[in-house]
């Protein structure tokens, strides 16, 4: 089954065709990153416009890439939330407008399960149950999942995201944007042990808080002045220290749910998945097998929303057109 797939939740444009959930044939990813770097951040009103400007080209290359024409297609999914309500309404659009055109069956599917079913695409066998961490610039999820559509929440963040606390802690070191990679670039360079900074474990729980930690990078540069000339602890350590501290307790309370849950498996997900201390030390410190999708298949792509909306359509799932989107669309009620 070939299906198309459609993905406008934030600031890209996306669209791919993969086949039978696994074999990824195209994915076309346009983004909007140097456009919103000069805001620090996306603007949801120049976001939709440049979907609407390039949703087209970019269904159209992805067909081209996949060496298919429209005929081909057996299915369409697209992302119906969470995300922002402009840009979300140009895919659900664009997709229900190909559905009824070539009379196609239509699955919305979540973006935070699109982010898992990443890892389908990856060739790995993925045997339940599964332990998911979800990690992006708006969410940050611990996720059971023990088949295909069942998902129990462990853990969520209690105020930033992880990726939000990355891009806040970027711009407070004066980095740039987006955060994650301008903070990881910058961490080569620091000693993580130079600068103290807090880990929030709230008890045994197995949920997130960055907030504490954003603040005191932000005491430090008001105290330590880290641009100065001679500064005893330099831009590159606190990000580094900064880094360390979120990664170890990402991958702790993974571990901890991991063995708690008898996980098979733990899947790794979103856009702060591509960063590299996060993949090693999971590797490293959880001990059962650990499937990270490639760079290209953890930040926001619509291969991941087609294989989700295979996995949907298997189980005779189907959206009519009055799909309409939802940009709080919770992945576990």
């Amino acid at each position: 089954m070939n299906v198309l797939g459609i993905e406008t939740s934030c600031d890209e444009t996306a669209a791919a065709v993969v086949t039978d959930g696994r074999q990824l044939r195209s994915n076309i990813v346009a983004s909007q990153a140097e456009m919103h770097a000069a805001y620090g951040g996306v603007v949801p009103e120049v976001a939709s416009r440049q979907h609407v400007l390039w949703i087209v080209p970019v269904l159209e290359q992805a067909l081209a890439d996949a060496g298919l024409g429209w005929a081909d297609l057996d299915a369409v999914a697209v992302t119906q939330g969470p995300g922002l309500a402009g840009s979300l309404l140009v895919g659900v659009n664009a997709a229900k407008a190909i559905a009824f055109a070539r009379d196609l069956p239509l699955v919305g599917v979540n973006h935070l399960e699109g982010h898992i079913y990443a890892n389908w695409l990856t060739g790995a066998e993925i045997t339940f149950p599964v332990v998911c961490l979800i990690v992006s610039g708006g969410h940050t999820d611990l996720i059971l999942m023990r088949d295909h559509g069942q998902y129990e929440r462990l853990g969520r963040t209690r105020d930033d995201a992880a990726g939000e606390a990355f891009d806040k802690v970027a711009r407070i070191l004066g980095l740039g944007y987006p955060g994650g990679p301008a903070i990881q670039q910058a961490a080569e360079n620091g000693d993580p042990s130079r600068y103290p900074l807090p880990r929030a474990w709230l008890g045994e729980t197995y949920d997130f808080s960055f907030s504490g930690l954003k603040t005191a990078v932000l005491r430090a540069v008001e105290t330590l002045r880290p641009h100065e000339p001679g500064a005893t602890v330099t831009v590159a350590d606190l990000a580094a220290s900064f880094q360390e501290a979120v990664v170890e307790v990402l991958v702790e309370k993974t571990r901890r749910a991991a063995l708690a849950y008898g996980a098979r498996q733990v899947l790794l997900a979103g856009g702060v998945a591509a960063n590299r201390l996060l993949r090693r030390w999971m590797a490293e410190r959880v001990p059962v097998p650990v499937v990270v999708p490639p760079l290209s298949l953890c930040t926001d792509n619509a291969a991941m929303i087609a294989a989700a909306g295979y996995f949907r359509l298997q189980r005779g799932e189907r959206a009519g057109l009055e799909l309409d989107v939802d940009p709080n669309l919770p992945l576990v009620a």
